[in-house]
């Protein structure tokens, strides 16, 4: 699986959980040098709280755009060191 935003691949992975239709690469997958932290945070009811990246690829920006849960609740532990993706990332084989 790849995950691309503004042409470029941001991860790549042949091993992903896929949770409510989402895709999680581990994390190490996730190349550091388009991402940057974000103080956005957000609750789920059963996988915990996420946490955010913002990806910066080819002077673009976009907030946000990358969720994981640093701290997964017991039912979604299989998804800890994981990232997935929203706002506009194409996730493709």
């Amino acid at each position: 699986m790849k995950a691309i935003w503004n042409e470029q691949v941001i991860a790549e992975t042949n091993d992903t959980v896929v949770v409510e239709g989402n895709h999680y690469f581990p994390r190490n997958t996730l190349k550091d040098e388009f991402i940057k932290p974000s103080s956005t945070k957000t609750v789920c009811a059963w996988k915990g709280t996420a946490e955010y990246f913002t990806l910066n690829v080819n002077g673009k920006e976009n907030p946000d755009a990358v969720w994981y849960y640093a701290n997964p609740s017991k039912a979604a532990e299989n998804i800890k060191g994981r990232v997935a993706f929203w706002k506009g990332v194409e996730v493709t084989k």
